[in-house]
């Protein structure tokens, strides 16, 4: 009787194993087979990686006919027209190019390239949300919405296509970890402080900003895009990335991703101004060019620190 039963439940343990390593292979199928580094991902990402390369080659394209064609920016102020043109600057020659590279390299099969590319798409979000509600209605307006669309749908679909725990696993480095959640916290306190510093004055004294009055819009939507979401999800990711939950282990790198291309434009704009013959702001350049500078040696450390599949 005794054997009998033995039997019964080496049976069953047996069956549950199958069960869970048939559940494992499922929550991590490769993008390609030609590398074990993806086997994190499912291969649904595809279709948000394809979705991503028609956005990068529509923002390529919109970011070109706003440079070359004159009216498209002609009712902006002056101070808002160099911000713009050094946006498409960033976008032509940086983001855009960034993101058809990086998703060519997650579709070959790098965990790096896929997380670096989940950044690439927030910035592109951020981005396109301010050019189709703060420009005036134009020739580039469908072009605008479609990027949105798409790195929209492609940035919530490549989120949800990780598996997490696998990604937190492929960390070899605690004080790597520690350092990116700290960095990620500090940089979002300070520049909402910075922005709080500005409208909270404004507030008090029932006045409008001035960098509101400069850009000639009702509002500043960076300071509300900042202030409503990614600064709280960069705050949020930091202090999850602390406490060891896995979603922030594939969020982290791409909000510092994130953190460095919304500082280029910045340090693009006071040459546009000098090219134009206007006078450059040059006192943000060292400043946002030291902040880069320390992310890129952060994401560096913390890409580095990012082991393949055995």
């Amino acid at each position: 009787m005794y054997n009998d039963q033995y039997s019964e439940y080496r049976i069953q343990y047996t069956e549950n194993d199958a069960i869970a390593e048939k559940e494992s292979k499922t929550l991590s199928i490769p993008i390609s087979s030609a590398s074990g580094e993806t086997k994190v991902i499912s291969d649904q990402a595809r279709i948000w990686l394809w979705l991503s390369i028609a956005a990068a080659l529509l923002a390529m394209a919109g970011s070109l006919i706003g440079l070359s064609v004159d009216s498209i920016y002609a009712s902006l102020t002056p101070a808002f027209l160099p911000q713009a043109l050094a946006q498409d600057i960033a976008n032509l020659l940086i983001a855009s190019p960034a993101l058809l590279i990086l998703a060519a390299l997650a579709l070959r099969g790098s965990l790096r390239a896929y997380l670096l590319w989940l950044g690439v798409l927030t910035f592109m979000v951020y981005n396109y949300v301010i050019y189709t509600f703060s420009i005036p209605f134009g020739p580039l307006f469908l072009v605008w919405v479609a990027v949105l669309g798409l790195c929209i749908y492609a940035v919530i679909g490549g989120v949800t296509a990780v598996d997490h725990r696998s990604v937190m696993a492929r960390y070899t480095s605690r004080q790597a970890v520690i350092t990116v959640g700290w960095f990620l916290i500090i940089t979002a306190l300070l520049f909402g402080l910075l922005w709080l510093s500005e409208d909270v004055p404004a507030l008090l004294a029932s006045a409008r900003p001035q960098s509101v009055i400069d850009i000639g819009l009702p509002t500043n939507p960076v300071h509300i895009l900042d202030l409503a979401f990614f600064l709280p999800a960069a705050i949020a990711t930091g202090v999850l990335l602390l406490k060891r939950v896995p979603l922030a282990f594939t969020l982290a790198p791409g909000l510092i991703v994130f953190l460095i291309l919304t500082g280029l434009p910045i340090l693009i704009t006071p040459v546009v101004q000098t090219m134009r013959g206007m006078p450059p702001g040059w006192g943000v350049v060292a400043p946002i060019g030291t902040l880069t500078v320390l992310l890129l040696g952060v994401l560096a450390w913390m890409l580095s620190t990012i082991h393949p599949a055995e």
